[in-house]
């Protein structure tokens, strides 16, 4: 075989090595994701996106779908300093979870120097509230639901006084914290958190789309179009 022919098969051999890493490497996205690798785009801001049940202190069951406020945490962090990173949309459907972690994700939002957006999906129910008014802007799709309702405890509960106490001042940070970053008073949002009837088994209520809307507690009602219009408005405008 001469020099040119084993150059020209390499050639090829390296073509078909490529050919094959990609196919793999699509095929691989296809059984994971139930589609094909979308295009790579530059973007200015990132997502970051709160589902199932938050998990606090305590690990859940593995059948449980979480969202880990460990893992949340780091990446607020990572896109504060990131220069690239203009802003940030936070994407909810969550039943709500571990009340410290939820203020602790909702506090560190709250505090962030770039433009926020979040959008409520499905739901953004208990301590899904505070993290859903922590962004600059609010919005919920015309469907989605969100549950207030009193704080609970789970596991042990010593029947004193001061279980009651602790019990409401925890819920007091919840309240403080949902009033000053959006446009509900203190008294319609308690009327909302202690109301019977309304819930065939619980005490709270459940706000719909525009109910929310017209509460005050979000902003507008809008989807992930709407959105991500509004984030890049805000960084324009910044």
């Amino acid at each position: 075989m001469s020099q040119n022919d084993g150059f020209i098969c390499s050639m090829i051999s390296s073509k078909n090595q490529d050919t094959q890493a990609f196919t793999d490497n699509a095929t691989g996205t296809l059984q994971q994701l139930g589609q094909l690798e979308m295009p790579k785009t530059e973007s200015n801001f990132h997502s970051i996106i709160i589902v199932g049940q938050i998990e606090g202190h305590l690990v859940l069951p593995p059948q449980n779908k979480t969202t880990k406020y460990e893992h949340i945490i780091p990446q607020l962090v990572a896109i504060e300093q990131n220069p690239k990173i203009k802003g940030l949309l936070v994407i909810l459907n969550t039943v709500g979870g571990d009340v410290e972690a939820g203020l602790a994700i909702a506090e560190m939002i709250v505090s962030m120097t770039k433009p926020t957006v979040s959008l409520v999906l499905g739901g953004g129910h208990s301590i899904g509230v505070p993290i859903a008014v922590a962004s600059d802007h609010s919005f919920i799709a015309e469907t989605a639901t969100m549950t207030i309702h009193p704080i609970r405890l789970t596991g042990l509960v010593i029947g004193v006084p001061q279980t009651y106490e602790y019990l409401d001042k925890m819920q007091d940070r919840v309240i403080k914290f949902v009033i000053e970053h959006s446009n509900i008073d203190e008294e319609s949002f308690r009327e909302l958190m202690f109301s019977t009837g309304k819930l065939a088994r619980d005490i709270g209520t459940v706000l719909v789309g525009f109910d929310a809307v017209k509460s005050g507690l979000i902003d507008e009602v809008g989807g992930i179009g709407a959105a991500v219009k509004k984030l890049d408005d805000m960084i324009k405008n910044r």
